[in-house]
């Protein structure tokens, strides 16, 4: 029998009942521990919001309390730019009439309007170009520039050493013009040809003695604003000085975006514009962040990167937050569609952007888990507790079904124990009373039957008697030297006069000396009968049951083999319990109380051993005593 049938065994409206019970107070349970899961969701929820509205408020604060404090420092520079530096937020540009200044200086590339440097008058060198260009004297020409080079203006010599250089270079002279170059580019702050002097001859030095280290110098100097340049001279130079480098790296984009945001600014010098304000400009998808503060005489504008404005916007602690224009462009920061978020526009923040604050997965929800975590435990441990408390008592009312079956067959079992041999006692005491016996033969024979079935009752009432007893622990054991040899021959003995008329005999093995126990011989009889018996009345169909005895280590074995029904696998551990009876009994209605092996077990654990079972169905089974041997001394 399987065991989903064991447990749809009667009484299965019980069962079903209280698998109806289970299930719905479990449903029960998941139900309302799903409603309190929703609740706290939504009041997390709720939290959740509320801390995101609050950060929104504070970041909101915190950069509006950074850009007053920028205004400030823009506006009382421009009060007095020579009473202290200005904001080092970014590039200030300061327009007073016709001229552009910037400050700290060095950070523009180019500049819209580049102060003119001094230039020396071409007439200055108009006969010595006269002799160069028209006649086609170049060694009268150049003698003419050497000798304005010892000039004391340092106009006329940038002027001079231009022009000689190139007269020298046309010539084929490289080694003196690249020296003429290099005495070039140690004048600084003079023009030539309207390009500063020394810029020019940085460049030819680096032509005519090709070096990756001039073409970098050139670089690095074009990098740091070191002339003043327009925007077509800084690129022209820019080219030249990569293509000697050998790199067509571009200038650096966040430093072009500052250079053409000033190129803006000075092209709409003329507007009308408020006294103060900030507003963000794009130049080639680079977004720069313009503040300006005006007076009656200048004008000065800061431009920035947003990020040097707006770094104080969280990245961390579970959220975003964007700087977004009028037109929805992310100035500073990084957003995420499809999240909860707060927006603080730029009326209510008092900003030039929106602000968007976005929360990230899990912003908020750390209590929600932990909460979560709590509820779920809580309720998985009720469900177990349930499922638990069902399980042991469908297997109570399982077991008690069970033991009030066995207790019945029990009843039924021993009341047709005792019913056989009261009613042969009867029928024979009856015979004797009333004088029916036929001759002194027959009467001697119905004394002896009334003897042994005398002896049969009594032995089936002191089982009972001993086996209640052991079951209260009340039996008393006497344990005394005892011979395994001499139990064996005393109970198979027993069985003979019995079995003798069946054609059926017991066979005995074993070592004749050495398997001494320590035992209580009357219950190592019952033991051993028990297990005689059960052979006897489990294999009728075959004529021999074998008792062997021998030592098994530290151990006496005494074995009781039979050739009958056998025992399946799964009964070898139930057939040691009360009224517990096997298949093969119940299969070939052999009678019997169902209490022997549970007697046998208790004996010998209360002698300290073991019984032990091989059986296979069909094949007969083997059972063994496995009793503490004595030590030989």
């Amino acid at each position: 029998m399987t065991p989903q049938n064991k447990w749809l065994k009667p009484p299965r409206s019980l069962l079903l009942i209280l698998f109806l019970l289970t299930l719905v107070s479990v449903s029960a349970l998941g139900f309302f521990g799903w409603k309190l899961l929703s609740q706290e969701r939504l009041v997390e929820d709720q939290r959740a919001r509320e801390q995101l509205e609050q950060s929104a408020d504070r970041i909101a604060a915190t950069l509006r309390r950074t850009v007053a404090e920028t205004s400030g420092r823009l506006g009382a520079w421009v009060a007095a730019p020579q009473s202290g530096d200005p904001p080092r937020e970014g590039l200030v540009l300061l327009l007073t009439g016709g001229s552009l200044s910037a400050s700290p200086a060095g950070r523009l590339l180019y500049q819209p309007a580049p102060p003119a440097l001094p230039e020396a008058p071409g007439e200055t060198f108009a006969e010595a170009e006269t002799l160069e260009f028209q006649h086609g004297q170049a060694d009268r020409a150049a003698n003419w520039y050497r000798g304005m080079t010892e000039s004391t203006s340092a106009l006329v010599r940038a002027g001079a050493w231009l022009r000689l250089a190139r007269v020298l270079r046309n010539t084929g002279r490289s080694t003196e013009s690249l020296a003429a170059y290099r005495r070039l580019a140690a004048i600084t702050e003079a023009a030539a040809a309207g390009v500063p002097a020394d810029l020019v001859a940085r460049l030819a030095v680096c032509e005519l003695a090709p070096s990756p280290d001039c073409a970098a110098a050139l670089r690095q100097d074009l990098l740091r604003a070191r002339w003043p340049l327009t925007r077509g001279q800084f690129g022209f130079y820019w080219e030249e000085a990569a293509r000697l480098a050998g790199s067509a790296d571009p200038p650096p984009p966040d430093r072009l975006a500052l250079a053409e945001a000033a190129a803006q600014i000075w092209e709409q010098r003329g507007r009308e514009v408020t006294p103060r304000g900030q507003s963000t400009i794009w130049i080639d998808d680079r977004p720069l962040f313009t503040m300006w503060r005006s007076d009656a005489e200048r004008r000065a504008v800061m431009l920035a990167q947003p990020e040097t404005i707006l770094h104080q916007m969280p990245t961390g602690d579970g959220i975003l937050c964007a700087a977004v224009d009028g037109e929805g462009r992310v100035v500073a920061g990084r957003r995420e569609s499809g999240r909860p978020s707060a927006v603080r526009t730029a009326s209510e923040s008092e900003l030039p952007w929106t602000l968007q604050v976005t929360a990230l997965p899990g912003f908020g929800q750390p209590h929600l888990l932990a909460g979560e975590r709590f509820l779920l435990l809580g309720i998985a441990v009720m469900v177990l507790f349930l499922l638990a408390g069902a399980y042991f008592i469908a297997r109570a009312i399982r077991r008690e079904m069970e033991v009030s079956r066995m207790q019945s067959d029990f009843v039924s079992a021993v009341s047709h124990e005792f019913r056989s041999p009261l009613t042969s006692m009867r029928q024979l005491s009856e015979i004797l009373a009333f004088g029916r016996v036929p001759s002194e033969d027959r009467r001697h024979l119905y004394y002896e039957t009334l003897v042994r079935e005398t002896v049969r009752l009594q032995r089936l009432v002191e089982a009972l008697l001993n086996f209640g007893r052991m079951e209260a622990g009340a039996r008393q054991y006497r344990f005394e030297e005892l011979d395994a040899a001499r139990l064996v021959r005393s109970v198979a003995a027993e069985f003979e006069p019995q079995i003798a008329g069946c054609g059926r005999h017991i066979e005995l093995a074993g070592t004749e000396a050495g398997c001494r126990i320590e035992a209580d011989p009357e219950a190592m009889a019952v033991a051993l009968r028990n297990l005689v018996d059960n052979a006897l009345k489990y294999s009728p169909g075959q004529p021999v049951v074998w008792i062997e005895w021998g030592l098994d280590r530290d151990f006496v074995a005494i074995r009781v083999r039979d050739q009958g029904a056998g025992i399946a696998a799964s009964e070898r551990k139930a057939i040691f319990r009360k009224f517990v009876r096997g298949r093969a009994a119940v299969e070939a209605n052999v009678k019997g109380s169902g209490v022997g092996l549970a007697m046998v077990r208790h004996i010998v654990d209360a002698h300290g051993g073991a019984i032990t079972v091989d059986s296979e169905p069909g094949r007969g089974s083997t059972f063994t005593m496995l009793l503490p041997a004595m030590s030989r001394s």
